[in-house]
């Protein structure tokens, strides 16, 4: 014992708490690798460990404490902390589908792709908490885009093109913090301190799969008993997290059924050498029986078949519909002669593209410790050491807007990650448009989008960033929202087919009229505001009626429109000529006649049969007086302030009579105050 103490400090304690077994490892770091000092292995003696998550902390805890004695005697120290991870089948994977459009044709920059995969992991990250509760936190410990999208047609790469929307289906993985809660608990009523958290599957791939490795796109396996975890790696970080319910166990219960074994004599049958000749068993009737390697490979060979099938698919998944370049295998389960086999030909790669990892990765790995050999079973264990070294995976914590948020760091947070962890809602962050404007033209539909708002503003430590800036622990961020666009306006006079004026030919003199539109089956002219769902229909027509009363004239006798006898209800299109016989005074058909008078000395006289009046009103501050007729409405003014109309200068043409919104054709009364201006 007192040999071992030569050993220098400190010692890296890690633990594996699996769902059969807890296996604790002790070693330490030097040039040449890593130095394995002590190992202890506990098997649950209940359930209280299912699929990955404590179910019974306290009796976790007391089987944790027994493995830190079973090391500690081993060793002669005291072993304070403990390195620990989660396992990856209680992660939780979802496709989060984003969209973002754009308020005109834009080119889309790395700014707006990483937005669009963070508003992806927000989706997905809303279904998780929908399909398990909304008072369960997680932690995002990774994600990857699957597809992209440029104006709804899927596309490689986004970057430069020119786009009006661009969309993306994320593929995030999630780690539910009721599973480190139980973790950290376990292991404090054990009496350990944690010093540091990762993810199985990235301890795994720490042993199995070199650094420059990770550039490549390649896949993990960890095939356990009740599960087989999968990780996928791309340019140097792992992309997506995933497992199916399907492992070792499956193959041992194929052999429980067929050699009526108990489990443990089916365990030993699995993990049968393909060296040996044979192997003797004997079965619950106490019945010895002779098998060889190939007869076992042959009973379980459909079962093998059907997981490495659901891994296929998996990793599929994982990897935007397409195999990854290779993939190495470790774990107990994967150890089965024919497993990599099978696998590499539901991925449809070479099969030496997948490979069983062991010995070979393990040549810096050196064993201090009788009777244990270099194995796939070690290589998570031993990954959780190691990871301790690395301190890229635990929790950090940082300041948003004040409240301290607690983050699992992927080495690869940013503002975003702080703010979804936090609760802000991406309305908060990303900028709203106003409300879009939906309406119909002549049957076919047609919307406007609202203006796009302001992003907000963001700072880090009180340098300017933006939600893609990356953080570090005990970062102070600052998020003030951003801001919702106005909403979408439009009047008639906007629409295309709508002109300014249509024109007719009345008693030989062409007279430009303003042109309508029907809006839900209500007359409205060029200066009506379109509403939400509005139906509108332009008018290419006046009806006689309408055109009468319009120029305000009341004839009397036969009305010829084209030389034929009109109706009230008779259309007038461009150019119609339209006559009576008997003269009717009014100014704007005959804008050759010299002007009238002005009366001054009477407000109201007869004036070739019908009574008129002179009536003064003041029109944006400035008085007019307006005569020559017993009736004046709003419209007029537009020609007696010589307002032009005949293109838009503003967002909303105002019409103002006594402070009140005006229509066209309303009575003009004397003493009137009148206002009608653009707004900005």
């Amino acid at each position: 014992m007192a040999a071992l103490t030569k050993y220098p400090q400190p010692l890296v304690f890690g633990l594996d708490i699996g769902t059969r077994s807890i296996v604790g490892t002790v070693g330490y770091q030097e040039t040449t690798g890593f130095h394995v000092v002590a190992q202890c292995v506990k098997l649950h003696e209940t359930r209280a460990m299912q699929d990955g998550q404590i179910h019974d902390i306290g009796t976790v805890a007391e089987e944790i404490r027994y493995v830190r004695s079973m090391l500690e005697e081993q060793l002669g120290r005291t072993l304070p902390e403990v390195c620990i991870a989660a396992a990856g089948r209680v992660l939780k994977t979802a496709v989060g589908h984003a969209e973002y459009e754009f308020h005109e044709q834009t080119t889309v920059n790395l700014e707006y792709i990483h937005s669009l995969e963070m508003l992806g992991v927000e989706k997905a990250h809303e279904q998780i908490v929908e399909e398990l509760g909304a008072e369960e936190k997680f932690y995002c410990v990774g994600y990857t885009v699957i597809k992209y999208y440029l104006n709804d047609y899927e596309i490689t790469n986004l970057e430069g093109h020119k786009a009006r929307k661009i969309a993306g289906d994320v593929l995030a993985t999630f780690l539910p913090e009721e599973v480190v809660d139980g973790l950290y608990a376990a292991v404090e009523q054990a009496g350990l301190t944690v010093s540091n958290l990762t993810l199985e599957p990235i301890a795994a791939m720490h042993v199995a799969i070199p650094q420059n490795y990770r550039l490549l796109n390649i896949c993990l396996v960890d095939v356990g008993a009740g599960t087989s975890d999968i990780c996928v790696t791309k340019d140097g970080s792992i992309i997506g997290y995933g497992m199916i319910p399907s492992a070792g166990d499956e193959i041992t219960d194929r052999i429980v059924k067929a050699y009526l074994v108990d489990f443990n004599t089916a365990e030993k049958i699995k993990m049968i050498s393909p060296r040996r000749k044979s192997m003797t068993y004997k079965d619950i009737m106490g019945i010895s029986h002779k098998i060889t390697p190939a007869e076992v490979y042959q009973l379980v060979a459909d079962v093998v078949d059907a997981i490495t099938k659901s891994v296929a698919e998996k990793i599929l998944e994982l990897n935007g519909g397409r195999s990854v370049s290779a993939v190495f295998v470790v774990g107990g389960g994967g150890k089965l002669p024919g497993f990599t086999d099978a696998l590499a030909r539901h991925l449809k790669l070479p099969a030496e593209r997948v490979a069983l990892r062991g010995e070979e990765v393990m040549q810096e790995i050196h064993m201090h410790i009788p009777d244990i050999k270099k194995d796939p079973m070690l290589v998570t264990p031993i990954g959780i050491c190691l990871n301790y070294y690395d301190q890229k995976n635990h929790f950090i914590y940082v300041l948003v807007n004040g409240e301290r948020v607690k983050l699992y760091n992927n080495d690869h947070l940013t503002v975003f990650d702080a703010a979804m962890q936090l609760g802000l809602k991406r309305e908060v962050i990303f900028p709203q448009r106003g409300k879009d404007l939906h309406y119909t033209v002549d049957g076919k539909k047609r919307f406007l989008r609202g203006r796009q708002g302001e992003a907000a503003t963001i700072t880090v430590n009180q340098h300017e960033a933006s939600i893609n800036t990356s953080i570090e622990a005990n970062d102070q961020i600052v998020i003030r929202e951003s801001t919702v666009g106005e909403d979408a306006t439009l009047t008639l006079g906007q629409i295309p087919e709508f002109t300014n004026t249509i024109t007719f030919r009345i008693n030989d003199t062409d007279v430009a009229c303003p042109k309508f539109a029907s809006v839900n089956k209500k007359l409205e002219s060029e200066y009506y505001q379109i509403q939400n769902q509005d139906t509108i229909e332009i008018l290419n027509y006046y009806t006689l009626e309408q055109l009468l009363t319009f120029l305000d004239v009341a004839p009397e006798g036969k009305i010829l429109v084209n030389q034929e006898p009109g109706t009230p209800e008779t259309r007038i299109y461009e150019n119609f000529k339209v006559s009576w016989s008997e003269q009717v005074a009014y100014q704007d058909l005959e804008p050759a006649i010299e002007e009238e008078e002005e009366l001054k000395e009477e407000p109201r006289h007869q004036h070739d049969g019908p009574e008129t009046k002179t009536i003064t009103v003041t029109a944006n501050g400035q008085s007019y007086t307006l005569s020559g007729k017993d009736r004046y409405v709003f419209v007029e003014m537009f020609d007696q302030m010589h307002f032009d109309t005949s293109k838009v200068q503003g967002t909303e043409l105002v019409m103002l009579l006594n402070d009140k919104k005006a229509e066209h054709f309303d009575e003009l009364k004397n003493g009137d105050d009148i206002k009608i201006f653009w707004r900005k």
